[in-house]
């Protein structure tokens, strides 16, 4: 079941805002477990092509410079859910530590390799993994950052 029941949702979410938009959603059921199944064929299709790529850009993130391969990002929903994404690191390890949290045009906390996969935009392709665990979407809102479906809230 993509939603929870009514009665099963957390008390402070049973509110007149909340029941107006669950109303809607829950005539649209068949929409959000077609959309679910959609991102995992997709993303799981983009995963088998894209793997040796993400590899390579992995190897060359470690050989660019010290720190993880990958770089979590606090995102929040329109109501408020927070949630993290994957992104390829394209800032030396703990940038956030040495600067500003924007980025800005020349910033010197960006690595060789981040500099070409920020413009090219290859620093986003490990969303793929969010998009597998339903943390995010290909297209739109998920059902896991809607806050009232079977996924407790964190």
């Amino acid at each position: 079941m993509i939603l929870r029941e009514w009665e099963k949702l957390p008390e402070f979410m049973k509110c007149a805002e909340v029941r107006e938009y669950y109303k809607i959603l829950s005539k649209k059921r068949g929409s959000l477990i077609l959309k679910r199944f959609f991102d995992v064929v997709i993303s799981g299709i983009l995963l088998v092509i894209l793997a040796i790529p993400m590899g390579i850009i992995a190897v060359m993130i470690k050989m660019d410079s010290r720190g993880p391969v990958f770089y979590r990002q606090e995102r929040v929903t329109t109501y408020g859910k927070h949630f993290r994404i994957h992104k390829f690191r394209t800032m030396v390890s703990n940038a956030d530590k040495i600067g500003s949290v924007v980025t800005v045009g020349n910033d010197s906390r960006i690595t060789r390799v981040g500099s070409k996969l920020r413009g090219l935009r290859l620093d986003e392709l490990p969303q793929i993994f969010d998009v597998l665990s339903g943390d995010s979407g290909i297209i739109g809102t998920t059902k896991k950052n809607l806050d009232f479906t079977g996924v407790s809230l964190a």
